[in-house]
C-alpha cells in the first residue's frame, strides 16, 4: 500500500467520521484516566454506567482515596476485574498526589509509572486528553490495520510503529479514534460491513462480504 492510498483512506474516514473521539464519558483528564483504566477487558458502555455514579461522588484523586478501596469497589463492581482495578486506582491516586500534585502527567514515562497504566492506556491519555498524535493499538485498530493492509504487523508494537510511520501528518491526531470507530461499527471482527464501507475499494482484504 502506498502513501497516496493511505492518505485517501484517512481522508475518507475523516469525512465519514467528522468528530472522532472516545465513547467514554469524561470531563477532566483524571476522569478519562480512571475510565480508561476501568475499560480494560470491559465495554465503554459498561464503564460509563459505573462512572456516571462514581464521578459525581468522587472525580479527583483525593476524593477517590477518601472512598477507600472497598468504597470504590461498590461503584465499579459491575466491571470485570474490579478487585484488581480498584487496588490499582487507589495506588494510582496516591502516586498522583505524592508525585504530581494531584494532576495527570503529560509524559508517557510518568503515565506508565502509574499502577494499572500500560503503553496503550498512556497513549489514549496523551492523545485524547492532551491532543498528542499518539495511537493506542487496541483490538479494533490491530484488526483494521492488518485486514486493510494499512499497517500490517504480527503484534501490537509492530502495528503501532507502522502507523506512526505511515499515517499522514494531517491525520495523526485523529487516526486513533478514526480507526477504532471504523473497526467498531463497520470493519467488525466477525462480519465486516464491506458493502457500506467508505474505503472498500482501497482495502486489501480479500474476503470482502457482499
Amino acid at each position: 500500500m502506498n502513501k497516496h492510498i493511505r492518505l485517501a483512506i484517512f481522508d475518507r474516514l475523516a469525512a465519514a467520521i467528522p468528530e472522532p473521539t472516545t465513547e467514554l464519558n469524561y470531563s477532566t483528564p483524571f476522569e478519562l484516566l480512571i475510565a480508561v483504566v476501568l475499560s480494560a477487558q470491559a465495554t465503554d458502555k459498561g464503564v460509563n454506567k459505573a462512572t456516571e455514579k462514581l464521578f459525581p461522588v468522587a472525580n479527583t484523586p483525593q476524593a477517590i482515596l477518601a472512598l477507600g478501596e472497598d468504597g470504590l469497589k461498590d461503584y465499579i463492581k459491575t466491571i470485570g476485574l474490579f478487585n484488581s482495578k480498584a487496588a490499582n486506582i487507589i495506588k494510582l491516586c496516591e502516586t498522583l498526589i505524592n508525585c504530581h500534585h494531584g494532576e495527570v502527567p503529560q509524559s508517557r514515562e510518568a503515565l506508565e509509572a502509574l499502577a494499572g497504566v500500560g503503553r496503550k492506556t498512556a497513549n489514549v491519555i496523551l492523545n485524547t486528553a492532551f491532543g498528542q498524535p499518539t495511537i493506542a493499538v487496541d483490538t479494533h485498530i490491530f484488526r483494521v490495520s492488518n485486514r486493510t493492509g494499512l499497517a500490517p504487523g504480527k503484534n501490537v508494537m509492530d502495528v503501532e510503529r507502522k502507523l506512526e510511520k505511515f499515517v499522514p501528518a494531517q491525520h495523526k491526531k485523529d487516526a486513533h479514534h478514526l480507526l477504532i470507530l471504523h473497526g467498531r461499527y463497520v470493519c467488525m471482527a466477525r462480519k465486516p460491513r464491506c458493502p457500506v464501507c467508505c474505503i472498500a475499494d482501497l482495502c486489501e482484504f480479500k474476503e470482502k462480504t457482499s
